[in-house]
């Protein structure tokens, strides 16, 4: 960032196989798969019947009868995780300036659980072709309105500065967290909780994704299904989730003492202006991305410890990605250590860049690369060190994390440590 820096303070984290920062780690450094075949409805007519599902019970996670009556379940997400991020750094109602403070939410979806199970109620199921609305749930408009997302996790946290939902697909998990920390270097906030949601298992997202070959039909082995950048991968899984953070001026964060996790170091998005689903095989777009990140770190190729891959599990996708890979980084990428945490926790759309986000700034504060699970047959295309199977110990100071998403979108950002020397 070429103004203010700006650094994470705090996090939450809601994700299948583990509720919260800790839980989500434990996974991941373990490297346990948390995907399994769909509970949520009947999969049964469905080409791909396996998700990573999240193990949530809002009430024990602290909503009230009226906010589980009028939030979908992903804004739920949004509101626990932004919860736990403000308790996690430190922040209340007095340490503040509500007017400075803002929110920024990526979603992919929106409320596609919801609108999906409220089309069935108001539609008697699917047979009446004129539905009635008198029997939808009061609070039906909000499912329509995506911003109402930043607005329920505005008003959870008294946050009366800017307010945006970032939906670009797949990155806007990278994107809204890149678009907040602009804010606050650029002088327009001084706080921004941000961060992304999707809770998309639902039968239209199946039916979509199965229409386009795009999913795993591994149904047979749920937990094994998910194996990006192996030999006999066939698609990725659908999951969900939600990671919120705390993001502020770096030197303000010194001054109340609070815990310094990561600079937001770089960022940097671009499109490929080529095809809705499809990816040029060269990689360009991506690898420009991640230049221009490295560029707005300030920062050399041969500073990055850790890359966290998109890493789909699709044949194009990580073939896409290590070509960029090579492209932007150079020599050095045969010598950084590469992983998928899209192995373990399926890909949750607009949510898996903050999810990933995430994933690495736990990387840097354990030293420890989480591995890339299921990867036992490494596609020979795919020739990087993508660190299978197994955590491992590894001195991590800078991490590139980055997202590709349809539409040709190509997000790459920069995690560093605060005190790094940037003379």
């Amino acid at each position: 960032m070429t103004g203010r820096r700006v650094v994470i303070t705090g996090m939450g984290v809601l994700a299948p196989g583990g509720i919260g920062v800790k839980g989500f780690w434990a996974l991941l450094s373990a490297g346990r798969t948390a995907t399994r075949g769909i509970t949520f409805f009947d999969p049964s007519p469905f080409r791909s019947r396996i998700a990573a599902e999240a193990d949530f019970d809002p009430w024990a996670n602290g909503l009230g009868p009226q906010e589980i009556r009028r939030m979908d379940r992903a804004s739920q997400f949004a509101v626990v995780t932004a919860r736990e991020a403000i308790e996690d750094g430190g922040l209340d109602q007095g340490s503040v300036t509500p007017h400075r403070t803002g929110v920024a939410v990526g979603t992919a979806v929106g409320a596609t659980m919801g609108l999906d199970q409220e089309y069935r109620v108001v539609s008697d199921g699917g047979r009446l072709d004129l539905v009635d609305h008198e029997y939808a749930v009061p609070h039906l408009y909000d499912y329509f309105v995506p911003s109402s997302f930043a607005a329920e996790v505005a008003w959870s946290v008294g946050a009366e500065g800017p307010a945006t939902v970032v939906s670009t697909g797949c990155t806007s998990g990278l994107d809204s967290v890149g678009y907040a920390a602009g804010l606050i270097s650029d002088g327009s906030a001084d706080v921004m909780i941000a961060g992304a949601t999707d809770a998309p298992i639902s039968p239209i997202t199946v039916a979509c994704f199965d229409a386009i070959k795009a999913t795993s039909p591994r149904n047979d082995d749920p937990e094994h299904a998910s194996r990006p950048f192996d030999r006999t991968r066939n698609g990725f899984v659908l999951g969900e989730g939600s990671a919120m953070f705390v993001l502020e001026e770096l030197e303000a964060a010194r001054r109340r003492g609070a815990h310094l996790y990561a600079e937001v170091a770089g960022y940097a998005s671009r499109c490929n202006a080529f095809h809705m689903t499809g990816l040029r095989p060269d990689g360009r777009e991506m690898a420009e991305a991640i230049g221009a990140a490295l560029a707005d770190a300030r920062t050399n190729a041969q500073d990055v410890d850790y890359i966290n891959a998109h890493g789909s599990g699709t044949k194009q996708n990580d073939r896409h990605e290590t070509a960029a890979f090579k492209r932007g980084l150079g020599e050095h990428a045969r010598r950084t250590p590469v992983s998928s945490i899209k192995s373990m926790v399926g890909h949750s759309l607009g949510a898996i860049g903050s999810i990933e986000i995430a994933a690495s700034v736990l990387a840097m504060e354990n030293h420890v690369v989480p591995p890339t699970a299921n990867l036992h047959e490494p596609d020979p295309d795919c020739d990087l060190d993508y660190v299978p199977l197994t955590a491992r110990d590894w001195r991590t100071d800078t991490v590139l994390t980055v997202g590709s998403g349809f539409g040709g979108f190509q997000s790459a950002m920069v995690l560093a440590r605060p005190d790094r020397n940037l003379a």
